[in-house]
């Protein structure tokens, strides 16, 4: 098996390629990366030497024809997987483009390639937002409508459909996963959790949209890698798979576990004015990964956050190179006028 990994330099794509060169030694990598602003080949650094041969970076955009052509003709990969996104939902409300470029387009693109080389397995990575927002009970199930609220899950929706008529027109057989919350090392700091850790560390505020009872279902990205790899070699082609952790937490108890956990004070925390169209709650249903596959997350929550934020703390070099710059200019516009005087 070669696989082509697109996106492969980003927080959960950098997971799995880790995850599968130990999982999964003899298997060949190609990691396609457009290395944008999450994009980072720190995340993988010392994977070359690890993998060998077995592990060979690209830079390119998955909406460029011209390159899937040149890694078609120099490698002979069998097997796609796409964590290739735009996934920041602030970013996608202040402009949408390049989500439909990179999501919708970028996509299509892949999928062309991929059956034109008659692939084996094409596993789409998708998000739990393009089921839109829950009320307080049930759970997302694989049937739920999909109803996107937000540029970002819309531009993921649409992929999600193009993958599964590409299944259905051109028998591609095709995967979709869709997860909810990761969180764990090698996360870009402007999502919630690594968001507050890195300025907790650093005493600055910590902005909370509206009222903070927003409610998320959190899952350590290596259960996340385990379910991808399960799916990969077991789901049946032309299904939509649900990975969740069971473990609902509103955003203000993160920020205040992550606060304890550090030694700091509740007063770091600032209400700011909440973002248009936010969902209010997403929960996964993962009953058919579990009854099909034999899947479940095994990381304990208490422990995972616990790890993560050490990683944090350990990794400050990591973090502060990347919240200067360019990701500072973006910080103070997205949550500068925000925050409540």
């Amino acid at each position: 098996m070669k696989i082509l990994i697109t996106g492969g330099a980003g927080f959960i794509g950098s997971n799995f390629i880790r995850f599968l060169v130990r999982e999964r030694p003899v298997i060949g990598v190609v990691n396609l990366d457009k290395l944008t602003y999450a994009g980072n080949l720190e995340n993988l650094e010392g994977l070359e030497e690890l993998a060998g041969t077995n592990y060979r970076f690209v830079r390119g955009d998955i909406a460029d024809p011209k390159i899937m052509e040149e890694i078609w003709t120099a490698n002979s990969i069998d097997t796609v997987i796409n964590f290739a996104a735009e996934s920041h939902v602030d970013r996608s409300i202040e402009s949408a483009e390049d989500f439909i470029r990179t999501n919708v387009t970028g996509t299509l693109t892949l999928l062309e390639a991929a059956r034109k080389r008659g692939v084996k397995r094409f596993l789409q990575i998708s998000t739990d937002e393009v089921y839109g927002s829950l009320g307080p009970t049930g759970k997302f199930v694989e049937t739920t409508p999909l109803s996107p609220r937000s540029p970002y899950s819309a531009s993921k929706a649409g992929a999600d459909l193009l993958s599964l008529a590409f299944f259905e027109t051109y028998k591609l057989p095709v995967l979709i996963t869709r997860c909810s919350n990761n969180y764990g090392p090698y996360q870009f700091p402007e999502k919630l959790i690594p968001l507050m850790i890195s300025n907790a560390l650093e005493d600055k505020s910590l902005p909370v949209y509206g009222d903070g009872l927003q409610v998320r279902d959190w899952i350590h990205v290596e259960d996340h890698c385990r379910a991808l790899l399960l799916v990969l070699e077991k789901g049946k082609p032309g299904e939509v798979y649900n990975v969740g952790g069971g473990n609902e937490w509103t955003n203000i108890e993160i920020v205040k576990l992550i606060l304890e956990t550090l030694g700091k004070p509740d007063s770091l925390i600032k209400y700011v004015a909440d973002r248009p169209g936010h969902d209010r709650r997403y929960a996964i249903d993962f009953t058919r990964i579990e009854r099909e596959l034999g899947w479940r997350p095994w990381v304990n929550f208490a422990q995972g956050i616990k790890d993560t934020i050490n990683w944090y703390v350990k990794n400050k070099s990591w973090w502060g190179r990347i919240k200067s710059g360019e990701y500072q200019k973006y910080y103070e516009k997205t949550y500068g006028w925000r925050i409540n005087k």
